[in-house]
């Protein structure tokens, strides 16, 4: 469990960016796919939007997926370096937090990859990524404080796939629909989502009546 992760300091022509407020004003009402646009067209306003609203999000679900900081650092730069150098050519996004919650994911396996000290296959994931906290444990059961009740729902959690517990996340922490679940999972289809999401809520159920 990450408890107050720092956020990125990434480029300093990137931070110096964030001194432009009217972007935030000026993009908040939009969609994601009009933010996305104006980004691709070389607005430089939407580009500091898309790193002050998303940049610490990222590094908040990158620590789920890896404790190395410097590393998620590195990765998150990467991904707003390169997209800087491919607009004009980016397709279109829908859901901004899902995309970008996916290329992290990625560059982060990729990372860890080319690491000669950690190897992950495929899609593995670390076995302790995306610890659920307290907070968003207690949206699960919605039911007053009991601390027996939030121990045994804790054991049931870290007894589910990092990949179910990666979904959970997605829907309770970050607030996802389905639909964006699956973009950030890169599953093929919405069901996929909706599958993953039930069936770690069926076994939640199962281990806690169990205990």
């Amino acid at each position: 469990m990450i408890n107050n992760p720092k956020p990125p300091q990434l480029e300093s022509k990137m931070v110096n960016l964030l001194g432009h407020s009217e972007s935030i004003k000026f993009y908040e009402s939009k969609s994601d796919l009009e933010i996305w646009r104006a980004f691709d067209k070389g607005d430089e306003f939407a580009f500091n939007y898309l790193y002050r609203t998303y940049v610490v999000r990222m590094f908040k679900y990158g620590c789920q997926i890896c404790r190395d900081e410097s590393l998620i650092q590195d990765c998150i730069q990467n991904i707003f370096i390169d997209l800087r150098r491919k607009r004009g050519g980016l397709n279109e996004v829908l859901s901004i937090k899902s995309y970008l919650f996916k290329i992290l994911y990625r560059e982060i396996i990729r990372k860890l990859n080319s690491s000669k000290s950690t190897i992950h296959h495929g899609n593995d994931i670390i076995e302790n990524s995306f610890s659920i906290e307290f907070s968003h444990e207690m949206k699960l059961i919605h039911e007053e404080n009991m601390e027996e009740k939030r121990e045994l729902l804790r054991s049931a959690l870290e007894k589910l796939t990092p990949k179910q517990r990666q979904a959970i996340l997605l829907l309770y922490e970050e607030g996802m629909s389905y639909k964006e679940i699956s973009v950030a999972m890169e599953f093929s289809e919405v069901k996929s989502a909706r599958k993953i999401v039930y069936r770690a809520l069926s076994s939640l159920k199962e281990i806690l009546v169990r205990k």
